[in-house]
């Protein structure tokens, strides 16, 4: 009879274990990533005028003697704002990629005709 008895707890025990909820189990806490300043994406009065006048150097360094206020126009009216912050920060660190920049920008079709249109003006 204990034998029966002793079965039977054994039994229903092991039925009743999947009965169970689990316990979660605290893991170690990981700490968050840390987080990077966001780049700007919008451009100030203050940076517009640094890239303009960097833009407007950059040109005149190969054209000398030449009214390229008209050329500047067309740069600045088909850079994005990335670049023209790009060309600000560039230029208020001292980069040397700012002549890469500006020609990347000159070498669109838009601003190759926009130049021409001027230079014909001019």
């Amino acid at each position: 009879m204990r034998l029966k008895l002793f079965a039977a707890f054994g039994l229903s025990a092991a039925v009743l274990a999947g009965c169970v909820a689990p316990v979660p189990v605290p893991g170690p806490a990981v700490p968050p990533a840390p987080v990077a300043a966001p780049a700007p994406t919008t451009l100030d009065a203050a940076s517009r005028q640094v890239a303009r006048n960097t833009i407007q150097r950059e040109i005149q360094n190969r054209f000398q003697g030449v009214d390229v206020a008209p050329w500047t126009d067309c740069v600045m009216n088909n850079a994005t704002t990335a670049e023209l912050i790009d060309i600000a920060q560039m230029s208020n660190a001292g980069s040397s990629g700012v002549s890469q920049s500006v020609a990347a920008i000159v070498s669109r079709p838009a601003t190759t005709q926009c130049i021409a249109a001027a230079a014909r003006r001019a």
